[in-house]
């Protein structure tokens, strides 16, 4: 079976942008045009931007052979989050909920929560969470650009080390993350950053990550399965926005990877 495990949706009385209304509200439609796209099954997440109002019980009722959803937990207060998260299967959280990226200390009622229930958790940008200049660089630089920096410092921090029962999913392949990993060693082994946190490699915590494939570019995808292991890689599409994969399949196979292998994965992950 080939799994969208990246795909947004809108529950409840909040409103999309005007030319998407039907792109994510209408279950129905998001079902035929992933079909269209040789997909059989879609994980629906909220919008990232709509996270704080997302209604459980009304997103968990679109679920069907077809659908499956992840969930929202109010993260701004950690312990309520842990408590939420371990009813559901899988939720979505940003990547940094009031500056603070998500290593920080104040969050590990929910990593430990996670883990115990083993409850996927997807990672995905806020958008916009820092200001760039033109050529719409806030979407293709700063949203991999604040997943690198969240989980790097959950890398950093030793949460991945600790939980090593997480399973956490990085939007849009994880970023600049993988790339950055001779970095985040010579800084851990050379200078001693994080070394009171962090007792294996960081490579080693960058290794229990899971990525989705939304990267556009099949020979990083290539790249990424060969570090992190095609185990660890899930199928997206980000839709419906722009910045989306239209053929993921086909960027799945130029990369040398099955796509219903990464859906054996996806279905492993919400089980």
């Amino acid at each position: 079976m080939i799994v969208d495990f990246h795909s947004h949706v809108i529950v409840g009385d909040a409103s999309p942008p005007p030319s998407m209304v039907g792109a994510f509200s209408d279950t129905a439609a998001i079902v035929e045009e992933a079909q269209r796209a040789g997909i059989d099954h879609v994980v629906l997440a909220p919008w990232v931007r709509l996270l704080d109002t997302v209604d459980n019980e009304a997103l968990f009722a679109l679920r069907s052979d077809r659908i499956s959803v992840l969930g929202a937990v109010p993260l701004h207060d950690p312990q309520r989050a842990a408590e939420v998260v371990r009813g559901l299967p899988g939720v979505e959280i940003p990547a940094s909920v009031d500056g603070d990226y998500l290593g920080h200390d104040r969050f590990e009622p929910f990593w430990t929560a996670a883990e115990e229930t083993g409850a996927v958790v997807f990672i995905h940008p806020t958008t916009r969470a820092f200001d760039w200049p033109d050529y719409y660089l806030w979407n293709t630089v700063g949203n991999p650009f604040e997943t690198t920096i969240t989980a790097a410092h959950m890398v950093m921090a030793g949460v991945m080390e600790r939980h090593p029962g997480l399973r956490v999913v990085l939007a849009h392949g994880g970023g600049a993350l993988p790339a950055l990993r001779g970095r985040l060693r010579h800084a851990h082994e050379a200078i001693g950053a994080a070394k009171e946190r962090l007792r294996e490699a960081p490579e080693a915590s960058i290794k229990r990550f899971y990525f989705d494939t939304v990267t556009h570019d099949p020979a990083v995808l290539r790249a990424l399965a060969e570090f992190a292991g095609a185990d660890h890689i899930v199928l997206g599409t980000d839709h419906p926005f722009d910045m989306g994969d239209p053929d993921p399949v086909a960027t799945v196979r130029a990369a040398g990877l099955d796509p219903h292998r990464l859906g054996e994965t996806a279905l492993e992950l919400l089980a």
